[in-house]
């Protein structure tokens, strides 16, 4: 007797690179894609691209098994305001980065170590007062994560992160 092999699908996380045209709900459509469907955003950043200000950037970062994210895709290419949609991850060689600001309230204690900290993560002090410091930290997402976890000791109040921005390396644009 034979089993039928299932393919065991893996889920992913993988940054797709949309261009769209920079005009109002164009974003509304394409997270209204994503929750209308059940698709899960990680990551989202959007900015204008071109000096004209007509086209953006949208990035997502999105978790799903490979049938799902070429569905994700399809979708997004049949949207009217999209122009091209990349996935960075499948492209090759690409560069992400985050920011974070993130602030932190500490006693003399706990002072040393948060600078200590920052110093092994490259952050810079952006804004500091008598018990207080605004850290700005650059770099992977999990760099950022990992650096949120452990202020969480020395007195972590507050933290913004902007999301991932990406390219693809290399001459070739989207």
């Amino acid at each position: 007797m034979h089993h039928a092999h299932k393919e065991i699908e893996i889920v992913a996380c993988h940054t797709l690179s949309i261009i769209v045209d920079n005009e109002a709900g164009v974003l509304a459509k394409v997270i209204g894609l994503f929750s209308g469907r059940g698709y899960n955003i990680e990551n989202l950043t959007v900015a204008p691209v071109d000096i004209e200000g007509t086209e953006s950037r949208i990035t997502v970062v999105t978790k799903g098994t490979p049938h799902v994210i070429e569905q994700i895709k399809a979708q997004l290419d049949r949207l009217v305001p999209v122009h091209r949609v990349g996935d960075l991850t499948e492209n090759g060689p690409h560069v992400e980065r985050e920011l974070a600001l993130v602030k932190v309230h500490c006693e003399n204690a706990q002072q040393q170590a948060a600078l200590r900290i920052a110093e092994a993560f490259r952050a810079k002090i952006v804004d500091s007062s008598f018990d207080s410091y605004i850290f700005e930290v650059t770099g992977k997402s999990d760099k950022i994560t990992a650096f949120v976890q452990l202020m969480q000791d020395a007195g972590l109040v507050e933290v913004v992160r902007t999301g991932v921005a990406a390219l693809t390396r290399g001459s070739k644009a989207l």
